[in-house]
């Protein structure tokens, strides 16, 4: 293993951005383990990959990032075949449009489940094999549907998020605003668990990217047409991928912990508690800034703690 090469996992790898990012850390020569839950449709996935960028040293392990029982296999097949951990880049996310409340295997809401506690979880299995690399890094897949949060009444609603729907009318589309926020929570409370380890952890907010066709399939029949229209002004998934690159191989980025990126690469800064018009305006449509609700001390540490309560059981 030459000096620059890196162990990366990219959960979610066989579509989207994680494909993307997956073909540029293969191409670039570093190792790749791809995290996904179909394994028949990710070996296409990954043979693709392989022979796009005539690098063998792309792995293909199952996840499913929504169950704790995965994700203990997962981590301990890991580490039967690495001997450490470069970067961990949390790319899944589950968000179905229309889609009803649904529990996952351990009993928690499927968003928060796919979205949040799994990844703090998985993440914790992994810190002792990112501590025996040279420059661990952690980058989570943010999203801009935080914008919402810009709405000072806005809240994580934690009381729902186990066992049956206990809350008002059930909206994926609310959960996954949350999900997102939540882990934005978590980047800012997990990068500073994890400082005197040296691993550095940060989020990347993206806002949009072309769906391919199989992922248009999956989604409501309702809802194709207008993701179909969508495509025509999002960028394609390269360019996000690479962003993903850069944060968690660059030079630059090597000291860079506890930020959110927007899709330029630039660190967003916290809204002001009380803005005027015109910085509303900003908020609302340009990417410089993210909701203050993300600087709430109490909050990450809500959210910290709920994590730690949740993933007890596993």
């Amino acid at each position: 293993m030459h000096e620059r090469e890196r162990i990366v996992i990219i959960t979610g790898a066989n579509s989207g951005i994680g494909k993307a990012a997956a073909t540029q850390f293969a191409q670039a020569g570093h190792t790749v383990i791809m995290a996904c839950r179909n394994l028949k449709t990710s070996k296409v996935v990954q043979q693709e990959i392989i022979d796009t960028t005539n690098n063998t040293r792309v792995d293909l392990m199952e996840l499913d990032v929504s169950s704790f029982q995965s994700i203990n296999k997962f981590c301990d097949e890991f580490k039967q075949n690495y001997d450490k951990l470069d970067i961990l880049i949390h790319n899944a996310a589950y968000f179905n449009h229309g889609e009803r409340h649904r529990l996952s295997i351990d009993e928690l809401e499927l968003t928060f489940a796919t979205n949040v506690f799994g990844p703090f979880y998985m993440t914790s299995l992994l810190v002792d094999d990112l501590k025996k690399s040279d420059d661990p890094r952690i980058l989570h897949a943010g999203s801009n549907i935080i914008k919402h949060f810009f709405d000072p009444k806005k809240d994580i609603n934690t009381n729902s998020l186990q066992g049956e729907w206990k809350g008002k009318r059930y909206r994926v589309y609310d959960m996954y605003c949350q999900s997102k926020m939540a882990l934005m929570l978590l980047t800012f409370k997990m990068a500073e668990e994890y400082k005197d380890a040296q691993i550095k952890v940060n989020a990347l907010q993206i806002n949009g990217a072309k769906m391919s066709n199989e992922t248009i399939k999956k989604v409501k029949p309702w809802w194709r047409p207008i993701a179909r229209m969508q495509n025509l002004f999002f960028p394609p998934t390269s360019y996000m991928a690479n962003n993903y690159y850069d944060i968690c191989t660059s030079e630059n980025y090597k000291n860079t912990t506890g930020v959110i990126f927007n899709d330029k690469l630039t660190i967003m800064e916290p809204a002001p508690n009380a803005p005027g018009l015109k910085q509303q305006i900003q908020q609302l449509f340009g990417s410089r800034f993210y909701p203050y609700y993300g600087e709430n001390n109490e909050k990450r540490q809500e959210i910290w703690n709920l994590c730690k309560e949740v993933t007890m059981r596993a």
